[in-house]
């Protein structure tokens, strides 16, 4: 049975199934793995002499051999050419590490990265960093889903077939509107602490902001490109990160971004973490989402013909009686119990028997288990569109997500075959796609101007940034199939930021018939990218 902690830890990661790949030499290639300042077409960073003598000064006792060990930046730099929807241009793709470093600019983690630049084009390009969330996700979920010109085919609602798995020239990447940085936090992808510090050091809410911002501003420097237009995109918990780094780094760098892009928010962690105790804030945002899935599976004892027209009537609902009859805790009376239970089987599928017994409490990973279970099927977590066996109906909680485990085979090899063959980079050494270690040491206080929060709500860093940086605009992308992460809870979280009037106006909200990644399904990614395109070219000003 899956607590809370290791739910929404894990799930919070676009895919959760795929753990560490290991990377073996390819014989047949030479590693092109290059010092980071030999890098073509970019500014050298610092020099491997001074990162060797800053690096000597931690060595302590008996680890004084460990300055043979240098946390040295490296990078393969290859040439590439997309074709692919009517697109056609040739780009460089930098696969390396870059060493990060503290205010006394000693090395603190080296951090991996797949940046794409195209020098065909004149004027500062759009640059675009971005990362999946976890926390300890990599960042090759969106790398090879929908950002990258890469693109690995997957099945979409269904498992996809064994390999060997395609991977194709993505005509719906970001390349031909921007430059593109994926990164990949300390204890993912070949992400490491340096210099006698621990990669635990790293995970927790505040240090997590700390290196990827330093890792940002970095890059940009090492790059020369202060001028570009600036976007960070994250998924997930990489929207907690995202939402935070934006106003960490307008505050401490006076580093602003054109637009920040949430994809599938996490921000406020309370919201969406069921069965904490005492925390009914996430039942009432969730019943439109699970409106929703069950509206797809015609679970439904009314099925309405429409989805949206529908669910306008559940978010009244939720937002009204169903959270009156919440507050009012054990002292709801039974003939209002059985009112709620038996508009909650309308607009969920669920038996009021069911709901009743539930306290009309029902978490994301319980209604996954019991909307199908009468067919013995279990639901996605991540995109109620998938199903699959269920193992063992008499529990409480579903065991699995059948979305992870119909995708994640693909996406870890495809990306593994394309880091070693075509980028040439990471022969050798142990790539995470995704570290369930880092979740379970996982601290979630965040520290912000307002005070200390035992759990994050990087809402509040968004909020200040908007009032603080007029030019910040921010687009969100939600998925209605999405029980991780509902769109309801979203909107939620939207409306509770405490802006200042008119203030919201500059966060543009886009909803697609799909899951928690819903790129996975072809004509939402046809529209995500449509979408990204219109917020770059309306943020990214001449």
């Amino acid at each position: 049975m899956w607590k809370w902690r290791s739910a929404g830890i894990i799930a919070l990661a676009s895919v959760c199934g795929a753990g560490l790949a290991q990377q073996r030499p390819r014989a047949e290639e030479p590693s092109h793995a290059i010092e980071q300042g030999a890098r073509a077409g970019e500014q050298p960073g610092p020099a491997a002499g001074l990162t060797s003598q800053l690096c000597r000064i931690d060595i302590k006792g008996d680890k004084k051999d460990q300055w043979m060990r240098l946390p040295k930046a490296e990078s393969s730099v290859t040439q590439h050419r997309l074709n692919a929807g009517g697109k056609s241009f040739d780009y460089t793709a930098t696969a390396g590490t870059l060493i990060i470093r503290d205010d006394e600019d000693k090395p603190t983690a080296s951090m991996g990265y797949i940046a794409y630049t195209r020098h065909d084009l004149k004027g500062a390009r759009p640059l675009m960093f971005a990362f999946n969330g976890g926390p300890g996700s990599s960042s090759l979920w969106l790398h090879m889903g929908v950002l990258g010109p890469k693109r690995v085919v997957v099945s979409d609602p269904g498992p996809t077939p064994a390999g060997p798995y395609r991977t194709v020239d993505n005509e719906f990447g970001v390349l031909d509107r921007s430059d593109l940085v994926m990164i990949d936090p300390v204890g993912t992808g070949v992400s490491h602490a340096v210099c006698d510090h621990r990669d635990d050091e790293f995970w927790a809410v505040d240090p997590d902001i700390d290196s990827v911002s330093r890792f940002i501003a970095q890059y940009v420097s090492d790059n020369n490109r202060w001028t570009s237009p600036k976007y960070l995109l994250g998924e997930s918990y990489g929207t907690t990160r995202g939402a935070a780094i934006v106003n960490y780094l307008r505050a401490r760098r006076s580093f602003a971004f054109n637009g920040l892009i949430l994809v599938s928010v996490a921000t406020d962690i309370e919201a969406i973490f069921a069965e904490l105790p005492g925390n009914d804030r996430p039942y009432a945002v969730y019943l439109p989402g699970y409106a929703a899935v069950a509206w797809y599976h015609h679970m439904l004892p009314n099925q309405p013909t429409a989805l949206e027209p529908f669910l306008t009537e559940v978010r009244a609902y939720a937002m009204g009686p169903f959270t009156a009859a919440l507050l009012k805790g054990d002292a709801l009376g039974d003939a209002d119990r059985e009112a709620v239970a038996q508009k909650m089987h309308e607009y969920t599928g669920l038996s009021v028997e069911y709901l009743k017994a539930a306290n009309l409490r029902v978490s994301e990973i319980a209604f996954a288990h019991e909307l199908l279970k009468a067919q013995r099927k279990t639901l996605g977590r991540l995109d109620g569109r998938f199903v699959g066996p269920t193992m063992d109906p008499l529990e409480k909680y579903t065991d699995y997500d059948p979305q992870s485990s119909a995708i994640s085979a693909a996406f870890a090899a495809a990306f593994l075959d394309y880091y070693h063959g075509e980028l040439r980079f990471g022969q050798g050494s142990t790539y995470r796609t995704t570290n369930s270690g880092v979740g379970e040491h996982w601290k979630w206080v965040h520290k912000t101007e307002h005070g200390e929060q035992p759990m994050v709500n990087s809402g509040v860093d968004l909020a200040e940034a908007l009032v603080k940086d007029a030019n910040l605009r921010v687009l969100v992308l939600n998925g209605y199939y999405d029980l991780a992460t509902p769109f309801s809870a979203t909107e939620y979280v939207m409306a509770h930021l405490g802006l200042p009037p008119g203030l919201g106006a500059r966060i543009d909200m886009k909803y697609y018939e799909a899951g928690h990644m819903m790129y996975v399904h072809p004509p939402s990614m046809a529209r995500m990218k449509r979408d990204l395109d219109a917020f770059i070219d309306s943020t990214a000003r001449p």
